[in-house]
């Protein structure tokens, strides 16, 4: 028998590989969390900016935007920078809700670097799903910390990314991370 219980002589020799086995990521690649539909009642950044931090994960709140780990990330520490407002377009932020998501995308690298020092990060917003924005009707920026020899042939032929600290742990070391980082170091 194997690690899953299955009989080994029944499906041919077992190759020499190791199996991680992510069932929980069935629940997005499935779409079984997508919203209904674009509506602010189905938004989970809608709702996740009014829950418990801890529940929904949220690593920080400023006045216009927010911080929240993402629920499906591509490496520990992927953050995603929301406006409190559902809003889809870059182009129709208010000033107040650019100003802000930019300063705590700066302070989510800060944050990530002192927690776990990565080597590089991709920033970025996928406008519209065509794009690759999984919730293209609530903008959000992804803040992506990544190490050296990160990428590599699981995601590519798996459709799988190993992740090596659950969210939870991570949330804990960000959130507590945070509160002594400005997010305008040159504010007097």
């Amino acid at each position: 028998m194997s690690e899953t219980g299955a009989d080994d002589r029944a499906v041919g020799v077992p190759d020499a590989f190791q199996r991680l086995w992510t069932p929980h990521r069935m629940v997005y690649i499935g779409g079984e969390n997508k919203p209904a539909d674009d509506s602010a009642e189905q938004c989970p950044f809608c709702l996740g900016g009014e829950s418990d931090d801890e529940a929904a994960l949220v690593v920080h709140r400023g006045e216009h935007a927010f911080v929240v780990l993402n629920l499906y990330p591509y490496s520990p520490g992927h953050l995603l920078v929301c406006p409190y407002r559902h809003v889809s377009d870059w182009t129709e932020v208010t000033d107040a809700e650019r100003d802000e998501t930019s300063r705590l995308t700066q302070t989510a690298m800060r944050t990530v670097r002192r927690v776990s020092a990565p080597h590089g990060f991709n920033l970025g917003m996928n406008q519209g799903a065509v794009a690759g924005a999984g919730i293209a009707a609530h903008l959000h920026a992804h803040v992506v910390p990544r190490w050296a020899g990160d990428a590599n042939f699981l995601p590519v032929v798996g459709r799988t990314k190993a992740v090596p600290q659950l969210l939870g742990d991570t949330w804990r070391l960000l959130r507590s991370a945070w509160g002594d980082l400005d997010p305008r170091p040159d504010a007097t």
